[in-house]
């Protein structure tokens, strides 16, 4: 029995309540863990960031009683890149669309 071939079917674009901004940035999000001390986590931005200590402890306490804080935004690769490194360090982290 020979093959029927069938027309591409044209489809209509889907509406999106979302539009993409390539330049919004991506921020990267550390979240609390029960597992790393304070101390650590300041410890962590400090070294990784370049954070002063006044700085590190005060994202710190945003992770602590918060239960997350955004430590760096940029591009998605660069935000992917400090997911990476926290995660090197133990550290929960994930990355989302600056909102």
């Amino acid at each position: 029995m020979p093959a029927v071939l069938t027309a591409p079917v044209e489809l209509e674009r889907p509406e999106s309540a979302e539009v993409t901004d390539p330049q919004r940035p991506w921020v990267t999000l550390v979240w609390n863990d029960p597992v790393n001390l304070m101390s650590y986590v300041t410890y962590v931005f400090r070294t990784h960031f370049g954070y002063s200590q006044q700085k590190a402890e005060a994202l710190m306490l945003d992770v602590h009683q918060k239960g997350r804080a955004v430590v760096s935004s940029g591009t998605r690769e660069e935000m992917e890149r400090d997911v990476e490194a926290m995660h090197s360090y133990g550290l929960w982290a994930t990355l989302q669309k600056d909102e």
